[in-house]
Parts: C-alpha cells; structure tokens; sequence
C-alpha cells in the first residue's frame, strides 16, 4: 500500500522549497505497525511521541509505503545522520523538510497492489462482479479494525461515561496518544461507525445504497449516511426518520450522544475505487489494483466480492501458541 499526499509534496524535486521545522521521510516497512515505527523515529529523531506526524495507520503485515513527519527545529545540519539512522531500520524512499507537521485524513489516497491467492469461483462471473464494482462502488462499511480486536472497542463504548469526552484538561481540550482522554475518544468512535454501519446495512438490504433519498445529504452527487452526534443526523424529511429509528434500535449507544458536543456530520455510503484494475495470474491468483480515499477499507471494497481469509490472523495466532 502506497499513500499520496497533497501535490506539494509530490512536485518535482526543483519546486520545493524544503525549508521548515518538520522532516518529513517516505518509509517502506513491513511486519511494523504504524504506531511502532512512530515511536521508534521520535527515539532517533530525539523529540517526543507527540510531534512524530502522520496520515493514517497502515497495515502492519502489508509492504506499505507511509510518510511521516518529525519535529527537528533548528537542526538542519544533523538531517543526514538521522537519515542514516533511520535507513538502518527501515529504507527511505524520499526526505524532506516542511513547514507543518503531518496529520491523520490529510493525504490525498491510498494506492492498493494486492494478490488473492487461492481464488475459487466462476471466473467469468467474478470479472462481471468486477466490473460492476469499478462502475458502482461499494458498500461503504467501516472494517473491523475500527471495533477493535473481538468488538472489544464497542463493548468498552457500552461503558463509557459520555460527560468525560468534554472534559478539558489545563484549560484545552484533552489530546495526546495514549491517554485515557484519547482512548474515550476511540471507543466513542467505534460506537459512531457502528451505527453508522447499521444504518447503511438497513439500506443495503433495501437496495438504495446507491441512490440518494427526499431529505438525504449529498457529498459530490454520493448519498451519505449518518456519523451520529448531538441532536442525531443532520438528514430531514423521511431519511431523518428512518434513520433515528435504526439508532434508536441500539440504545446502548445512542445515550453516548445525549451529553456530548460532537457536531453530526455525514460519511458517503458508496466506496468507490479509483483506477480499478485486474489481471489473473493463473486460475486461481487475482491482482488488483486501485486507489481509495482516506477513511476507506480495502477489504470492505473486496468483501463486497470475495469472502476473505487474512492469513496474517493464522500467523499472529501460531506466533502466540
């Protein structure tokens, strides 16, 4: 998995100006999480976990290819021997300085080169199942990852006492990793992409998943579904309805939203790969390729199709045993 960020970023080496108090590399890891290698380049770098910047979490048995920022102000000259450093644990692709640090959902997308093995199947119905994919999209799920491992994410959101997401700490509000503040946050997340799943559930058994309805937001002519918050949906007419009434069915987690001050906001219901290609190595090998914007899941977009098998779970579990 590769990821892009904003066009300055990308322009040819000659229009940048690399001049700021971040360096920002181009890392390519595997069998690393996002947060492991955060930690690790705030150790080199000799600044705190806090100022190490990046876009989103990648997978940790994928190859991906991930920037980061690192707060190093006024220590221009020692760039190259923290680049060495780093090259020694992981390969740089690309460095440079920059004004701001990097910060989660500010990338432009996430490029994908995945190989399915083991694909069984008819082949002929499979391609059409691809090709209405790259002509329609996908249901827009949150993937599991959001619940954490076994829902343990929505089990501690049950338990959550909503008042403590607006406490304030030193006259701001609370933040920082690892903090029982951004844990709450977390859970209280994964109880908003929860029912927002159920919502697009309901809609995907009533095949207008695709299509936007009276009283429905729309984002770029995409119809969205829910990301509850205070005072519910900002959906009217007959979408409001139908959708306070799939929350109301989960009341464990619609009183997290009585007491808080998150604003509603809207999440599109389709996800729609770009760039969408395939290629069959052999009959039972399939090649993909594609790009998804920030927030989106690949194995929800190939769980449309397939029913997958992540071998890295059988891997953890015999590394555990």
């Amino acid at each position: 998995m590769t990821e892009q960020l904003w066009p300055e970023f990308e322009a040819p080496e000659s229009d940048r100006s690399g001049a700021g108090e971040h360096v920002c590399v181009r890392l390519e890891k595997c069998g690393d999480n996002t947060e492991y290698v955060a930690q690790q380049l705030a150790t080199l770098a000799g600044c705190k976990a806090f100022e190490v910047g990046f876009c989103g979490l990648k997978d940790r048995h994928a190859i991906t290819v991930q920037w980061f920022s690192l707060y190093c102000p006024g220590r221009e000259a020692s760039d190259a021997d923290l680049l060495t450093a780093i090259a020694e644990r992981w390969p740089v692709l690309a460095s440079r300085r920059h004004a701001r640090k990097l910060r989660r959902g500010e990338h432009v997308n996430n490029g994908f080169d995945l190989v399915l093995r083991e694909v069984s199947g008819d082949r002929e119905l499979l391609d059409q199942a691809l090709e209405r994919l790259a002509a329609r999209g996908a249901p827009n799920y949150f993937g599991p990852q959001r619940f954490g491992i076994g829902g343990g994410n929505l089990a501690r959101a049950v338990n959550l006492d909503p008042s403590r997401l607006n406490r304030k700490k030193g006259g701001r509000h609370s933040r920082g990793g690892g903090g029982s503040s951004s844990k709450n946050v977390l859970y209280f997340s994964a109880a908003r992409s929860w029912l927002f799943n159920e919502v697009l559930a309901q809609r995907v058994s009533a095949d207008n998943w695709f299509v936007s309805l009276p009283g429905e937001p729309v984002d770029g002519g995409i119809p969205t579904g829910p990301l509850w918050g205070d005072g519910g949906t900002s959906a009217g007419e007959e979408q409001a309805t139908f959708e306070r009434a799939v929350v109301a069915s989960h009341p464990e987690f619609e009183r997290l939203f009585l007491s808080t001050r998150m604003k509603p906001e809207r999440r599109a219901l389709v996800c729609q790969p770009e760039q969408l290609r395939w290629q069959w190595l052999d009959d039972s090998t399939l090649r993909l390729q594609f790009f998804l914007p920030p927030g989106q899941y690949a194995t929800t977009v190939l769980g449309d199709i397939f029913e997958l098998q992540d071998m890295s779970l059988s891997r953890d579990n015999k590394q555990e045993s």
